[in-house]
């Protein structure tokens, strides 16, 4: 096949855009030999039970899926009855980013809430706690919180831990996208568990895309009281059970024997760190929201914007100038560091 993309070229659209971390490939490999059982009856997705109860505890159950949006779709389903409705920011990934899926695959309403840096509280999710046995109004029986956030901050474990009781006050569950967990994680210094089975977390939706990984995201149960028995029904309705469940599993065995999950997080919030304190430097930019984790939100002045990405991909974040910088796992200073060096010739040239 010939290469038809530069393999120097960097993106800071999203950390999707990277490539397969070098130990996650060699694992591939290295699972590709031979025959064993299919739909997750193999010893991979075997031994990461194993250790997916070493990270959230015995009581914690992994299904596989294949992507971010069939996780949190199926995580929200698994919890909810049909009348049920989710409370999220109007930042939320399932509100902004996952088209109807939300609604017509997973037949639950979503009750949304502007949320300063993209965070839910217990305040927040109290202005639609309400009108509970009033068979007119979808039941607020979910809240669904983002960690690391869609705005790059983070929760800390005290946050989690208020919302996680004002959801069992209520009746409610409490899921986390976790899709970048492991940014937040490191970026706090704490466990995985800290910030989720500890924290009163019932389901998560675990990333590895965004991390390291070629594809797979992961469902854990924290709280199998608060999650349906059916979930593995739910995971085969909702097209998201893989036949070679192997691939994914040894993705995350290799994610979570060691510490590759902090390693491969920390290096990516290292580099928005050093972005974020370099645009600070330049006169003329103004850091929108604070760089917590493995992105960075800021404004160019008029133009600049432009002439930057005539050297580097960014998202837009918004109509009013806002651009997204996302570092990933094998973001290096030198990219960071290019990067710079264009916004600082773009600014002096408008």
């Amino acid at each position: 096949m010939n290469l038809l993309h530069n393999p120097d070229a960097h993106s800071f659209a999203s950390d999707n855009c990277s490539g397969i971390h070098p130990d996650i490939l060699a694992a591939l490999a290295a699972a590709n030999g031979g025959h064993v059982g299919a739909y997750g009856n193999d010893p991979y997705t075997a031994h990461l039970q194993t250790l997916v109860k070493r990270h959230f505890g015995k009581q914690a159950e992994a299904f596989l899926v294949f992507n971010g949006t069939g996780a949190n779709v199926l995580a929200l389903q698994a919890c909810l009855p049909r009348w049920g409705a989710v409370v999220c920011a109007e930042t939320a990934h399932i509100h902004a980013d996952e088209s109807t899926a939300p609604q017509a695959v997973g037949g639950f309403k979503l009750w949304t809430v502007p949320a300063e840096n993209g965070k839910l509280t217990p305040e927040l999710i109290a202005r639609h706690a309400h009108g509970y046995g009033f068979e007119h109004r979808a039941q607020p029986l979910a809240a669904s919180i983002t960690q690391s956030t869609e705005l790059g901050t983070v929760y800390t474990p005290q946050e989690i831990c208020a919302i996680g009781v004002f959801c069992r006050q209520h009746g409610m569950a409490l899921h986390m996208d976790g899709a970048r967990l492991a940014n937040a994680a490191a970026a706090l210094g704490v466990p995985l568990r800290e910030i989720t089975t500890d924290a009163g977390v019932d389901i998560l939706s675990f990333g590895g895309t965004k991390n390291g990984l070629l594809f797979g995201e992961c469902v854990v149960v924290l709280n199998p009281q608060k999650v349906s028995d059916g979930l593995g029904y739910l995971r085969k309705l909702n097209l998201q059970l893989a036949s070679k469940m192997r691939f994914i599993s040894a993705q995350f065995i290799v994610l979570l024997e060691g510490d590759l999950w902090r390693e491969a997080a920390q290096q990516a919030n290292m580099m928005a760190k050093r972005l974020s304190d370099g645009l600070q430097s330049i006169g003329g930019v103004e850091l929108v929201y604070p760089a917590e984790a493995n992105a960075v939100f800021a404004k160019l002045p008029q133009g600049a914007a432009d002439k930057v990405r005539g050297h580097t991909d960014f998202y837009d974040w918004d109509e009013q100038g806002t651009s997204r910088f996302v570092c990933s796992f094998d973001t290096r200073c030198r990219h960071i560091d290019a990067l710079l060096a264009a916004v600082r010739q773009a600014v002096g040239a408008v």
